[in-house]
């Protein structure tokens, strides 16, 4: 009988009204006949309940073991793919490099101003020192035998601009010569055809303007290609030098304003303080005095071997010059031609109209 109670029991369906409440209306009579001891019924009753769900929640499947069934409902167990070997991917995003790319920025700044700091520092000194020389107050550090050979350069340099100057204008004017020359030749050899009583006398005005016109143009390469030389002297090798003179300059100026700092501080009180930037200016000289050293070697080197090349390119050049100059003026092409082999001059096409590159400028 127990059996069929139970049966009965499993079977039996529980109606669930409109609110979803499954209680019924002998339920509800109970509940009010039971007033007094509703109370206690309810919290005794949901304790279990409330027990039941906590071991479900402790004790239920793991999210990271459950499984995926692939094919039909109870297949094979190859068809079974856990869930935990399927790792989806990181959303987790590491902070270092937002805080090393801060740090690398922060570094950059810093050593940005540490420099613009040490060329403030550095303008100051020697904008100081370059004051006090014009004024007389500060002393100067001076290299009589040096700077002698600097101002002669300098005049030097000043005195075969002007040579290139004049040799250019020479140049243009030599050229529309020879053009001039070229073009009166051709007028008279076309007024030789047409006017048969005087056609001796243009044929030979013509003859003649041709030869000038074919003379002119060797004493044009031969004066450009000395144009060219002087150039490469004065806007290459002296400039050079005379660059590698300012630095020495420059160099010379920081000497002497890292020199008169220390002197300052070595000649004021020596206590504890004052002996620490004694100290650091104490570097800062010796290291601009090396450096003011090795440029004043490199600048007598230069100037040394400025010279020598002087004379031996003013040596060829002017022997061009005036072999070429000579030879033209005497008539005696030969000569002229000889002079321009002589220097490995080449010449221009005979009878080109276009002017040389140096001639164009």
């Amino acid at each position: 009988m127990t059996d069929s109670i139970l049966s009965k029991a499993a079977t039996m369906e529980i109606p669930i009204n409109s609110n979803g409440d499954s209680r019924t209306a002998e339920d509800d009579s109970l509940e009010q006949g039971a007033q007094i001891g509703g109370s206690l019924d309810e919290i005794v009753g949901t304790l279990p309940v409330a027990m039941d769900l906590q071991q479900v929640m402790v004790s239920g499947p793991n999210l990271n073991e459950t499984s995926i069934v692939s094919g039909g409902y109870g297949g094979a167990a190859e068809g079974i793919i856990p869930t935990s070997s399927i790792k989806a991917p990181s959303m987790h995003h590491s902070n270092s490099n937002p805080m090393m790319s801060e740090e690398a920025t922060r570094g950059v700044a810093v050593e940005k101003f540490d420099s613009v700091k040490k060329w403030s520092i550095n303008t100051y000194k020697c904008t100081k020192q370059m004051f006090s020389e014009r004024f007389g107050r500060g002393t100067k550090t001076v290299d009589l035998e040096l700077e002698a050979q600097i101002d002669v350069l300098r005049e030097t340099k000043l005195k075969y601009e002007r040579i290139l100057r004049l040799a250019r204008e020479l140049t243009n004017h030599f050229y529309n010569m020879v053009q001039t020359q070229q073009a009166l030749g051709d007028t008279f050899a076309d007024l030789s055809q047409k006017s048969p009583e005087l056609q001796d006398e243009f044929g030979y005005n013509a003859e003649t303007q041709r030869l000038l016109c074919k003379n002119g143009e060797t004493l044009l390469g031969a004066i450009n290609f000395f144009v060219s030389s002087i150039n490469t002297l004065v806007n290459k090798t002296m400039e050079d030098t005379l660059m590698t003179i300012k630095m020495y300059e420059n160099a010379r100026l920081e000497f002497d304003a890292y020199r008169t700092d220390l002197e300052e501080l070595s000649a004021g009180p020596r206590d504890a303080a004052a002996m620490v930037r004694i100290e650091m200016a104490q570097q800062q000289y010796q290291i601009h005095k090396d450096k003011y050293e090795r440029l004043r070697s490199d600048v007598t080197i230069k100037l040394k071997f400025l010279e020598e090349n002087k004379v031996k390119v003013m040596h060829k050049q002017l022997l061009l010059f005036h072999n070429a100059i000579s030879a033209y003026f005497a008539g005696n092409q030969q000569q002229l031609e000889q002079t321009l082999r002589q220097f490995n001059v080449k010449l221009k096409p005979p009878g080109s109209d276009k002017p040389s590159w140096l001639e164009e400028q």
